[in-house]
C-alpha cells in the first residue's frame, strides 16, 4: 500500500510547485512541477523504483524540462515584431497609414478619420475628401502628407 500511495506525493508535489508559479509566475516553478507530475506518472507505472532511483528521475526530468522551455518554448514566445515595440504609442503604429481627410487642413490643421475617430492632423493644406498619408508623430498629432 505505501508503494500505491508514493505517486501521490509526487502530484502534490507538482500541484504545490506550480501553485507557487501561479503566486510568484516567472514560468520556472511550472516546468520543475510538470517534472514531479511526470516522476508521479512513473511511480505509478513503475511501483517498484527506490526513492534514489525517483529523485534521480525527478532531478534528469527537472533539468530536461527547464531546458525544453528555456531552449526551445522560450524564443517562440519572444516577439521581434516591429509592432511590438510601439504596442502602446498608437500614433506611432499609424506612420506609413492612409487616411482620407474628415476636415479640410487649414492653416496647418485638421482632422482625418481612423477607424471609428477623428485624428488631429498636420500638415500642407488640403481639401475634406483629400486622402493624406501619416509620415511622423507629434504628441497626439499626426503628420501628414498628401498621398500620392
Amino acid at each position: 500500500m505505501e508503494q500505491v500511495a508514493l505517486h501521490y506525493w509526487w502530484w502534490i508535489i507538482a500541484l504545490v510547485l506550480i501553485a507557487i508559479e501561479v503566486v510568484l509566475p516567472g514560468y520556472f516553478m511550472l516546468w520543475i512541477g510538470i517534472a514531479a507530475a511526470i516522476t508521479g506518472v512513473l511511480v505509478l507505472v513503475a511501483p517498484g523504483l527506490s526513492m534514489l532511483t525517483q529523485a534521480i528521475a525527478f532531478a534528469a526530468l527537472a533539468f530536461l524540462s527547464c531546458a525544453a522551455y528555456w531552449y526551445w518554448l522560450r524564443p517562440k514566445l519572444t516577439r521581434d515584431e516591429p509592432g511590438d515595440a510601439r504596442l502602446n504609442r498608437r500614433g506611432e503604429q499609424q506612420i506609413g497609414q492612409r487616411y482620407v481627410l474628415a476636415e479640410a487642413i487649414v492653416n496647418g490643421r485638421g482632422r482625418a478619420k481612423v477607424g471609428d475617430g477623428l485624428w488631429l492632423v498636420r500638415g500642407p493644406d488640403l481639401p475634406a475628401g483629400s486622402t493624406v498619408e501619416v509620415i511622423g508623430v507629434d504628441g497626439i498629432t499626426l503628420l501628414v502628407r498628401a498621398a500620392e
